[in-house]
């Protein structure tokens, strides 16, 4: 008997020395593990760990093993070379509500279905990128829909500033960015004042501060059967937001016309209904172009309208960037036109300037978790299948092996020589992750970014408020926040 014990004692530790507990980390506590370690700055708090453990270490959060993985050479192994090793979703019980748990993007398992799923998202985006606008000012339907959008934006911050001298811009921002996501997916605009659309507005705030929050069950299994208000709040809003995109996509089946694609869910039924280009194997059933339409919708509320955020209040805190990018403006757009999307190419500084802010802010801190496919291997270490892996895309962000005076913000680290964007620069930008996972509508984002801004900056002057320090401290969540700020906006002469 004792020598089975022992057998039974070195073969567990044998396998302990070949897995994943024979990582470096943190010691941590049972039951809750290392929650209390990272605080409310955890993208901090991990970042400051790497220091002392290197690129690949482990944490645990509640009961749930996680390695992190810092480090750009490292990161770009989990998230290139070897992306399909590291291409599933953990079984978070979070992800197990979105979409019936189903979502492309947080819960489909990586695979060959999973392909074809990405393969039809990435062509509807295309497909509708090249619809033509009913302006012959616009190059294509989006380009219209965020234009004016835009517009509207400077329209309001000037009526706000003329009744209320300084405004919090994130009303008006999340509208604008809410209007422009109805429109891309929905072909609809809606009044600011409708009633349908600022509920689709709060269901989605609600849902990003829930889950922003964090959802112990994902963590700590047990909590889903204990009574939960946030938890029952977060199935609620989950539950009425799926349950108005189900309708409007349905509404779409019944009016669908192959001659007029108004908007991405048109496109996802033409793709799928056309039987030339996509045999039976190949297309989606209808539950999941209800689950399509879901993922770019969430996708395109959040990171964007907090970029736009961010972007205003970096012009705040460094107001002579302004009138760097009012110069540039006035020097290749003018005011007679509105800003297009082919003014990137000219507009070097305001692209700079994002890319910065993109960089600086980090505000996508980590990429959504990642799950390793197969037992795999990362800088010698053994990670066994099922493994979670966080991806600390803000450590890169500001890694001073690539980013000279990486704590410092300056626009003009990413022009060349001539003042022409360092393209070798903005590619090591990590806010949209990369590989398989690389979130698809990265060029829609960044043309809708570009395209607001550019916009309030070609017609207005934004000012601090009196008194008021800017303060760049982010409210940490799944994407950290500006602390409220407010503004006041003058009308360019």
């Amino acid at each position: 008997m004792v020598l089975i014990t022992i057998i039974t004692v070195l073969l567990v530790l044998r396998s302990c020395k070949k897995g994943i507990l024979a990582l470096p980390g943190p010691w941590s506590l049972p039951i809750i593990g290392n929650f209390f370690q990272l605080g409310d700055q955890a993208h901090i708090s991990l970042t400051e760990m790497r220091r002392k453990f290197g690129d690949v270490f482990l944490i645990k959060l509640g009961m749930m093993p996680i390695v992190v993985v810092s480090g750009s050479d490292t990161v770009r192994k989990v998230l290139g070379k070897q992306g399909e090793q590291f291409a599933d979703r953990p079984k978070f019980y979070s992800f197990s509500l979105l979409a019936n748990g189903q979502s492309m993007t947080f819960s489909e398992k990586y695979g060959e279905a999973w392909k074809v799923h990405k393969k039809i998202m990435i062509n509807a985006l295309k497909s509708f990128s090249k619809e033509a606008a009913s302006s012959s000012n616009c190059c294509c339907r989006l380009e219209e829909y965020v234009s004016a959008e835009a517009s509207e934006l400077v329209n309001s911050m000037i009526q706000m500033s003329a009744k209320e001298g300084s405004f919090n811009p994130l009303p008006l921002v999340t509208i604008t960015v809410a209007n422009v996501v109805c429109a891309l997916c929905f072909g609809k605009r809606y009044n600011h004042h409708d009633k349908e659309f600022l509920k689709i507005v709060e269901l989605n705030h609600d849902l990003q501060r829930l889950s922003g929050a964090g959802l112990l069950a994902d963590f700590i299994p047990v909590f889903k059967y204990f009574p939960s208000s946030a938890l029952n709040e977060l199935k609620k809003f989950i539950g009425a937001l799926n349950d108005f995109i189900a309708t409007s996509v349905q509404d779409h089946y019944e009016s669908h016309d192959e001659n007029n694609i108004r908007d991405i869910t048109d496109a996802l039924i033409q793709l799928c209904k056309n039987k030339n280009t996509l045999d039976k194997h190949q297309k989606l059933t209808d539950e999941q172009i209800i689950i399509t339409v879901n993922d770019i919708f969430g996708a395109g509320f959040d990171t964007i309208s907090s970029g736009l955020l961010w972007c205003i209040l970096y012009i705040l805190k460094y107001p002579e960037i302004q009138d760097i990018i009012h110069k540039e403006i006035d020097e290749n757009i003018g005011i007679s036109r509105s800003p297009r999307f082919i003014d990137r190419k000219v507009l070097h500084y305001t692209e700079a300037f994002i890319n910065e802010v993109l960089r600086h802010a980090s505000f996508v801190p980590f990429t959504i978790p990642h799950c390793t496919t197969v037992d795999t291997t990362l800088n010698g270490y053994f990670l066994p299948k099922n493994t979670s892996v966080f991806v600390n895309m803000y450590q890169v962000n500001h890694d001073p092996t690539i980013w000279k005076d990486a704590d410092l913000f300056i626009p003009e680290r990413f022009l060349n020589e001539a003042g022409h964007i360092d393209k070798s620069l903005t590619d090591k930008v990590l806010v949209f992750g990369m590989g398989v996972r690389k979130c698809v509508g990265e060029d829609v984002a960044r043309n809708e970014m570009f395209i607001i801004l550019t916009s309030v900056l070609q017609r207005l002057h934004l000012v601090k408020e009196h008194g008021h320090t800017v303060d760049l401290t982010p409210v940490f969540g799944l994407t950290m926040k500006p602390k409220p700020y407010n503004l006041k906006v003058e009308i360019r002469s």
